[in-house]
């Protein structure tokens, strides 16, 4: 009461609000802000009166606000209204502000010249204390040079200006310049009174109220730490009880100094800043100061800004979110009158890009008001904008805000709408496309929905460039529109964009068309055949978006949770297209189509090892075809072929593909003549071997690995012989790291493949012991031309054949037991005839050990005569030829002993 203004009659004559005015000058005496009446004097130097000075006698209203309430004093029922208001706390689902950001930023540019000004702030002529003079003063006495204009920026130099001054204002707030910093909020405040650029508003709003942001946060996080008290912090829900007198004071401080700036934008931006006691009188009393704002879209901004802060702190409060809406349709006029208009003419906008700049603005305002809001309000929004004779940019805003399932529900009224309204300010394929976007999540009554596609499509197909608003309607939802429907529309728009090539600047929309269809038709067989798809498909004719496109299919169909039955099946059709796909003699071509597909298919194993499996094959045409051309190069394709499968086998789940993958990579290496590359598969696949577990899935059953990895172990060998030694590594390095691993891994007990590896370990160093290898990789030089029978290596050879021959002996030893004499009996016969086949058996102890294993094979009687016999039959043949005449005595040293 103490607070109300008292009506005063005034004599307008020439007067104008917005004309210059002299301040009056008060003198008050310094009284305690609970306690008595102030005694004022106050004389005036000019005959024009501030308006506000003479109403208030000179008066501070905010004093007087602070001496008529005692804020410590809270009752009971406002303490359980707040309690009760906390349960209406904004939650997850309401989509932030920060989330619109960018994209505001990205769709609002320009290329004009921007400014900025900064401009001297005053202050009113309010009867305060000499403290608070003090602070004014400051406030009115900017920085030298601060009244300089910044003109002909760019867009990114206006950005980056703003920047600069929210880092300024950080600045000067650390370093306790806190009237600095005040400034700095009131010349960016003012900045959103500038429109001379007005396509460019809404990013400036953004870029404006991140500062503020900043500021607000700033305030509360210095108020709230004057609250902690015995390094005890203030509770999260904490009530103004709990707040100390030193905070209240600083609090209302800056209220003072926000409230003593003239201009009525830089006084209310800043004052948005949160509020816990008094919010449900302060947020009515600034929608109000609003209306002074006389440009309609300077002021829809500062409602969204209001409506914005309201929803961090009182969301409940939805009185105040409506009456912002309302106050702006009331001036929703404005937009048409002479100032705008002029405006409009002297920037060289027309009218619907105009409209366009209130969306963001509208949109935000709308999404607070219909927040977990009945349906009924969204009935009474309808009836607001039928009033306004249909408005297509309320209508587009309200069709964005409501719930889906409210819209979809009123699907036809809404159409009805959408063809009353005039097309000249919005689109009304802008329209249609939004209420798509609701029916893509939510289905409309089924008797509606042929008609809602019929009443779309008469407008969409009207359009001369109609690509942003096939989308939604493509495929609304699930049960909406099926098959034949769908295969109208991708007809209707391949009708659309063909001509002039059109889809070529559509590409972003054409491509949403597809993610709509793919995101409801699950069956692949289904989707290929609707008869429009491919031709659709062929639209994408720019090869990086084609691929996108492919990818984006592929992934709907591949992910992580389909069933393996199902991947195979994928994979074995995907297999079969990259079999047919062929770029001729464009190696590079064929090799970046590769490189796509393994990013496409990543997740299917068997795609993956065919893709490695047609590189290699690719490098092998590579040199075949351009053996003796272009050595160079050809040299530098495989290397990159290799480097693809080298990169790509890690990512198996499949250990065995893995081992013989390294190895047939390898092989390929070695005949490119990579051999450093060769090398690096072959010691990948020697260090894969200890990984290699006790058993494996196959065919879904689990089986033990030994089998499987003696195979490989064979293949492995194979390929070693001509393998030429690293000139740094040592000789037969590859050898005896992989006789180090077979030696260290922990084989079944029960098994004899260790045995059976170390064998075909001797049959490995008795070829690499020969003067010629039998066999040998074209322009590969092996170890019989580098080494060229050199006794040192041969000596290493017979070192490594001992080391080895002694594992056997030992593990024969091991064998000894009743249970196990059986497999001692196979195992000496089978290194028999290795020795038999390999060995030299001229040297007497090789041949003495070979009588020994003949003996240890019959010594328990499990040896199979048969066997005995025709061994000891191919011996005698062998004496009989030239130079073989050892085997004779052999054969005369080998009985064969009868079972009885």
């Amino acid at each position: 009461e103490v607070c109300k203004l008292e009506s005063v009659p005034l004599d307008f004559g020439d007067y104008h609000p917005l004309k210059p005015i002299t301040v009056t000058e008060s003198k008050t005496k310094k009284m305690n802000r609970k306690g008595s009446t102030s005694s004022t004097s106050s004389s005036s130097s000019s005959s024009m009166m501030d308006p506000l000075s003479s109403v208030l006698d000179g008066t501070d209203p905010l004093s007087l606000f602070a001496a008529a309430a005692d804020p410590v004093t809270t009752t009971d029922s406002t303490r359980k209204k707040r309690d009760k208001d906390d349960s209406s706390a904004v939650g997850s689902d309401f989509e932030p502000w920060s989330s619109k950001r960018g994209d505001i930023l990205a769709r609002y540019t320009t290329t004009e010249k921007l400014s900025i000004v900064s401009g001297k702030t005053t202050t009113t002529g309010s009867a305060v204390s000499e403290k608070v003079r003090t602070r004014l003063e400051e406030l009115d006495d900017l920085e030298e040079g601060s009244q300089k204009e910044l003109l002909n920026l760019t867009q990114q130099d206006y950005m980056n200006r703003i920047e600069e001054l929210n880092q300024s204002l950080k600045d000067a707030w650390s370093s306790d310049q806190k009237v600095k910093a005040l400034k700095i909020v009131i010349q960016c405040s003012k900045l959103l009174s500038d429109t001379t650029v007005i396509q460019f508003y809404p990013s400036k709003f953004v870029l404006i109220t991140d500062i503020l942001d900043t500021f607000g946060k700033l305030v509360y996080e210095r108020i709230l730490s004057m609250c902690v008290e015995n390094r005890v912090s203030l509770p999260d829900n904490f009530s103004p009880e709990s707040v100390n007198d030193t905070a209240k004071e600083t609090c209302l401080n800056w209220f003072f100094k926000i409230a003593s700036i003239r201009e009525l934008i830089p006084r209310l931006y800043p004052c948005q800043v949160r509020l816990s006691e008094g919010i449900s009188e302060c947020l009515p009393r600034l929608t109000s100061m609003i209306r002074g704002i006389g440009d309609p879209l300077v002021a829809v901004y500062a409602r969204a800004y209001l409506c914005r802060v309201g929803m961090e702190v009182a969301p409940q409060l939805k009185e105040s979110l409506n009456k912002n809406f309302f106050d702006f349709l009331l001036t929703f006029k404005q937009i048409h009158g002479d100032t705008v208009q002029n405006q409009l003419v002297v920037q060289c906008v027309e009218i619907p890009l105009y409209l366009t700049l209130y969306s963001p603005a509208i949109d935000w305002i709308l999404q607070c008001i219909a927040y977990r809001a009945p349906e009924v309000l969204l009935t009474e929004m309808m009836e607001r904008c039928k009033k306004l004779g249909n408005n297509a940019l309320l209508l587009n805003s309200v069709m964005s805000a409501f719930r889906a399932e409210f819209i979809a529900a009123r699907s036809m009224d809404f159409i009805g709408m959408i063809k009353e309204c005039d097309e000249s300010g919005f689109p009304k394929h802008l329209l249609f496309r939004s209420l798509g976007l609701n029916l893509a999540l939510a289905d409309p009554p089924e008797s509606d929905r042929l008609q809602i596609l019929n009443e779309a499509w008469k407008v969409i197909t009207k359009l001369k460039n109609p690509q942003v608003s096939y989308c939604p309607f493509c495929l609304p939802s699930e049960s909406v529109f099926r098959k034949r429907e769908v295969n109208t529309v991708l007809a209707d728009v391949i009708k659309h964009m063909t001509p002039d090539r059109a889809f070529e600047d559509a590409y972003p929309q054409l491509q949403s068309i597809i993610q709509k269809v793919i995101t409801y038709i699950h069956d692949f067989s289904l989707l290929f055949s609707v008869e429009k798809f491919l031709p659709f498909l062929d639209m994408f004719q720019k090869e990086n978006v084609r691929v996108e496109v492919c990818k984006c299919i592929m992934e709907s169909f591949i992910n992580a949770l389909t069933l393996e039955d199902e991947k195979r099946m994928l994979a074995a059709l995907i297999n079969g297209f990259i079999k047919m796909v062929s770029f001729g003699r464009d190696f590079e071509q064929q090799l970046s189509f590769y490189v796509e597909a393994r990013s496409m298919f990543c997740n299917l194993e068997p795609v993956l090892v065919q893709l490695i499996h047609s590189v290699n094959q690719l490098a092998m045409e590579t040199r075949k075809v351009m053996r003796g051309n272009h050595s160079r190069k050809t040299a530098a394709f495989v290397r990159a072929c290799v480097a693809f499968c080298f990169i790509t086998i890690p990512s198996l789940n499949s250990i065995f593909t893995r081992l013989n993958l390294y190895l047939h990579s390898g092989q390929v290496a070695l005949a490119n003549q990579c051999l450093s590359q060769a090398d690096a598969f072959f010691k990948a696949a020697v260090s894969l071997v200890p990984e290699v577990p006790k058993m494996i899935s196959v065919d879904g059953k689990m089986r033990p690995s030994d089998a499987f990895l003696l195979e490989f172990l064979c293949n492995f060998f194979s390929t070693l012989l001509v393998v030429p030694d690293h000139p740094e590594q040592g000789v037969l390095f590859l050898v005896r790291g992989l006789l180090n691993v077979i030696q260290d891994y922990t084989w079944e007990d029960n098994s004899d493949d260790k045995v059976r590896i170390y064998t075909n370990v001797l049959h490995l160093l008795s070829a690499m012991a020969q003067e010629a290898y039998i066999y040998r990789v074209d322009k590969v030089d092996s170890n019989d031309s580098l080494y060229g029978g050199d006794s040192k290596f041969l000596a290493e050879i017979n070192k490594l054949c001992e080391t080895v021959i002694a594992q056997i002996l030992d593990h024969l030893k091991t064998l000894g037991k009743e249970e196990t004499l059986k497999r001692q009996s196979q195992l000496a016969l089978y290194f028999f005839n290795t020795i038999l086949a390999h060995g030299d058996l001229r040297n007497n102890k090789l041949n003495q050990l070979s009588v020994n294993l003949w003996n240890l094979a019959q010594k328990h009687g499990f040896a199979d005569t048969k066997t005995m016999v025709k061994t000891l039959e191919y011996i005698k043949r062998r004496s009989k030829q030239p130079e073989m005449s050892h085997f004779t005595d052999l054969a005369l040293r080998l009985p064969l002993q009868s079972r009885t």
